[in-house]
């Protein structure tokens, strides 16, 4: 356990030298707060906790789709148990779904 920690400090020492910082300077913590939402996933009441992130994301594919959160959340249900025959971690599924959107957003704004 010593050593692993021993290790990180080593790799965090090495990585100010890098070109740029991930942790930016206006950082907004608020953004890292988890929060939990009630939601209908295709006709079933639940709740999902993510982070305020997430959520953001969400909203801005919604309207894009020119839908609600929960029914893009219900559209996104339906199609991993269709094509996948569920997930264990929806939420988990949920955060990797944002993330590339986000990513696919960036792609398109270089282009």
């Amino acid at each position: 356990m010593v050593q692993g920690i021993v290790q990180g400090t080593r790799e965090a020492v090495r990585f100010q030298d890098a070109k740029k910082d991930p942790f930016v300077r206006e950082f907004d913590m608020g953004l890292a707060q988890p929060l939990s939402r009630s939601v209908r996933l295709n006709g079933f009441a639940t709740c999902l906790r993510l982070e305020q992130v997430y959520w953001d994301i969400l909203a801005r594919m919604a309207k894009i789709n020119c839908c609600s959160v929960s029914a893009l959340l219900s559209y996104v249900d339906r199609e991993v148990h269709l094509r996948h025959g569920g997930v264990k971690n929806f939420s988990g599924l949920v955060r990797v779904v944002c993330v590339v959107h986000s990513l696919n957003e960036d792609a398109c704004s270089v282009e």
